[in-house]
């Protein structure tokens, strides 16, 4: 910071004519533009040409720059439009064809000795990537990745908005990694591709052992990149119906339980409170379409703030970032003060009901975008009223950066996860009675996304002389293997029941599965507890669910009417599932066919209660 200082100083002294100023500048900034400028011809003469040039040019017009603090900018756009005037005559293009053996010797000659760690036929391929950019693109590559320059200084150097370096830097990153691609580099290769030519063209050894370039550098921005990807072959921008009015969402912590090691990872987002964050971010994914399981990603804040924060819950798991700690949890977010979680592709009438039941108003503003790769987004920066969300189809967005960690790779690794959700599903068992009827059951339940693809839910049910299965794929009832009774839509018998794998918390899905059957619900929770109650209330008939929103998911469900209990579902979860025997065996449909019964969804449970369930 004190060198800073000390260099306004000194262009504001050679704005007042001060030749010692002015000289002592030149020296200082002589260095740094030389590697800039260097980057971008990878020719020595050809810099030190334009090096000086621009230093001339410097000390003609440094009176005419307004403010001190931008120099850089400025004088990097001195040299960056005196070298594009340098491309447009015909001696340049002479110049250009320069040999491949000249070039060699001149990289070797200033990185003294570092080339020799690397092979030759990779360095040529990074270097020949790299001269093949277009001079905007090298520039603003080098400025962001390696002088790692704020966008908006960067707008400065092009002459353009910041929106539009944003699009130039994004540009400039795929037209890299389209000349990587034509070598054989993958698609990851980018972010080494950089480091390694930082390190090349760095002015000495141990300048080149400072260079760094992270995820978190190359990352385009929201917006920007939304505009990108809606220009590739991969994207089409389907709608922009409807607006998330993100003004009125928030994000914050619940206090923290004695069993996890710092901030509680449980962060939320809760409507009607303003949020003072300068910047906000919210992706919501759903690769098989919005009523599959969900990815979310959301961030509030400047990087560095202490209030700063990363929610991503993606296909793997439940991470939430904060003071550069990363937190793996077993849970999704769930909101502080525990109103259910909206999304943008929710229906009118199931918000209404939830907003009606909660007693507030509608905050979030719908979609209605369907179809598989849907990518709901929306942002919001300080003094906006808020963005209309981009609605995109994007079929790999799990594979870009979307739904990448970009934390910083110092962060410490804290993981809160017991064994089974690291191993990422496990098996269950149900036990209780209901009317006076024993109960038993056992299941298979995925955590995340990408387990329940090689190990699918399922679930099996005895109560009585009656049994239920549900596969997921098919579901049905029978009193004996061979007389089958009904047939239902695959899910039916999980509907009321935790899905943790398709992307919400459990607490938000039962509800939400309430609410869709216009079902009036209560929620309890006592500060500082584990656990929550989700009371559901129809006719004479409560059903009251414990959930464990450390552990995301249902513990016990208790049934009830005026006259009295009339039964409970209790859950245990395994977390080794060595030596389990065939308890666990997967479910086989019943040899004969059954009739085909419409979806009770949640009021199944309503029906066993009833005795009305064949």
């Amino acid at each position: 910071m004190d060198l800073q200082l000390h260099q306004i100083e000194l262009v504001r002294g050679a704005q007042r004519g001060d030749k010692q100023c002015l000289d002592e500048l030149a020296q200082q900034v002589r260095e740094r533009l030389r590697t800039y400028v260097f980057r971008l011809t990878q020719q020595e003469d050809l810099t030190q040409e334009i090096v000086q040039e621009s230093l001339l040019e410097m000390f003609k017009v440094i009176g005419k720059l307004r403010k001190a603090d931008r120099f850089w900018p400025w004088l990097y756009g001195i040299a960056t439009n005196k070298l594009r005037r340098y491309y447009r005559t015909e001696h340049t293009q002479r110049k250009v064809a320069i040999s491949s053996a000249q070039r060699k010797s001149t990289l070797k000659d200033r990185q003294d000795g570092f080339e020799n760690l690397v092979g030759e036929e990779l360095k040529q391929i990074v270097s020949g990537a790299m001269k093949k950019l277009r001079t905007r693109h090298k520039a603003v590559l080098i400025m962001r990745c390696y002088d790692e320059m704020p966008y908006s200084e960067i707008a400065e150097t092009m002459g353009c908005s910041e929106f539009s370096t944003r699009m130039l830097f994004m540009r400039a990153k795929r037209a890299l990694q389209k000349e990587l691609s034509r070598n054989g580099f993958g698609k990851g290769s980018l972010l080494a591709a950089l480091l390694l030519f930082g390190k090349l063209t760095a002015p000495s050894e141990a300048a080149a052992a400072q260079i760094s370039v992270t995820a978190s550098t190359v990352n385009v921005g929201l917006l920007a990149g939304l505009v990108g990807l809606a220009t590739t072959k991969t994207a089409i921008v389907l709608t922009t119906a409807g607006a998330l009015t993100v003004g009125t969402i928030a994000v914050k912590s619940i206090p923290s339980s004695k069993s996890i090691e710092g901030p509680h990872p449980s962060m939320a987002i809760t409507q009607d409170i303003g949020l003072s964050s300068s910047e906000q971010e919210y992706r919501y994914y759903f690769p098989l379409g919005p009523t599959e399981p969900l990815m979310l990603r959301a961030k509030s804040g400047n990087v560095g703030d202490d209030s700063y924060w990363q929610i991503l819950q993606n296909p793997r798991g439940n991470y939430y970032y904060h003071d550069n700690k990363v937190y793996i949890n077993n849970h999704r977010m769930w909101a502080n003060d525990l109103s259910v979680l909206r999304i943008p592709t929710d229906d009118s009438q199931l918000t209404d009901f939830i907003c009606q039941v909660e007693g507030t108003t509608r905050t979030v503003e719908l979609v209605t975008a369907k179809g598989k790769g849907l990518l709901v987004i929306a942002a919001r920066s300080e003094g906006t009223n808020g963005n209309k969300p981009w609605v995109i189809r994007h079929y790999n967005v799990l594979d870009e950066d979307y739904f990448q960690a970009d934390w910083p790779a110092t962060a410490k690794v804290i993981d809160n996860r017991d064994q089974m959700h690291k191993r990422g599903w496990t098996y269950f068992r149900i036990t209780g009675q209901i009317n006076s009827e024993s109960v038993t059951g056992s299941g298979r339940i995925p955590f995340v996304y990408f387990a329940s693809l090689k190990n699918s839910p399922w679930l099996k049910l005895q109560v009585g002389s009656l049994t239920i299965v549900d596969t997921y794929e098919s579901a049905y009832t029978y009193r004996s293997p061979q007389t089958s009774l009904g047939m239902y839509k695959g899910g039916t018998f999980f509907k009321g029941l935790g899905r943790p794998w398709m992307g919400m918390h459990t607490i938000d899905t039962i509800r939400r599965d309430t609410a869709k059957q216009g079902i009036l619900f209560e929620t309890e929770h006592t500060q500082g507890s584990r656990y929550a109650k989700v009371k559901l209330i129809r006719d004479d008939i409560r059903i009251v669910y414990n959930i464990d929103l450390e552990t995301d998911v249902i513990d016990e469900i208790t049934f009830s009417t005026d006259q009295g209990s009339r039964g409970n579902l209790k859950f245990s979860y395994l977390q080794s599932i060595d030596d389990i025997g065939e308890e666990f065996a997967a479910p086989r449909r019943p040899r004969q066919q059954a009739s085909s019964r419409d979806s009770s969804d949640i009021l199944w449970l309503v029906q066993l209660l009833e005795g009305s369930l064949n």
